[in-house]
């Protein structure tokens, strides 16, 4: 089991490649950075859990680093980063978590 993600830019209809992006998982009232990754050219990462850490019920958070997107799109985004928190309640499932953006919105949704 493990979490992955991907980003479409809806506004282009393509995926969004190259995007760092981070996870995390709260311990107490901090943020533990578990692993940074980059999107592929599909726009996916497809484990951002790295395989030596098991998936764990807890709260996480996904850091999109959509500034770095929108300056190699040549466009100026409102949103500097997103950042996707969920709830991990059973360790037995994939968590996969995408992120529809456009340099004015975005969406996310549960995915499979």
């Amino acid at each position: 089991m493990g979490i992955s993600t991907h980003i479409l830019d809806t506004a282009l209809g393509r995926p969004a490649a190259n995007v760092p992006v981070t996870l995390a998982r709260a311990i107490g009232s901090d943020w533990a950075t578990l692993h940074a990754d980059r999107t592929d050219a599909d726009g996916r990462c497809q484990q951002l859990l790295p395989s030596d850490q098991p998936l764990q019920p807890g709260t996480y958070r996904i850091h999109f680093a959509t500034a770095e997107y929108y300056a190699q799109q040549g466009v100026h985004g409102l949103y500097p980063f997103v950042e996707i928190v969920f709830l991990v309640t059973s360790s037995d499932q994939h968590f996969h978590i995408p992120l529809l953006l456009t340099a004015n919105g975005y969406t996310t949704y549960r995915g499979s």
